[in-house]
């Protein structure tokens, strides 16, 4: 199922690992390996950088669209990490 992340972007809710604020220092180091191994995807359309979305690839995709609006997507399709079992996990 695709998740919209703002300005008509959408990615493959099966791909997300996590869904993190880019204020963080180990954030901003995660985009910058990110953008130097070429696994960086900037959906933000020009405006500032409120997500940061982990995939299960290791890139790194940005959205502008705070972290709770994507969870929140998220529950609204019944695909909150909550529901994901232990078992799923590893």
């Amino acid at each position: 199922m695709l998740i919209n992340i703002g300005f008509g972007n959408a990615v493959n809710s099966a791909k997300i690992m996590a869904v993190i604020s880019p204020l963080s220092a180990p954030a901003k180091r995660m985009i910058t390996s990110a953008k130097e191994t070429g696994k960086f995807i900037d959906a933000t359309q020009g405006r500032k950088t409120k997500a940061v979305i982990v995939l299960d690839n290791d890139s790194i995709l940005l959205s502008a669209l705070q972290p709770e609006t994507i969870t929140k997507r998220f529950n609204e399709y019944g695909i909150a990490p909550e529901r994901i079992s232990e078992e799923e996990v590893d």
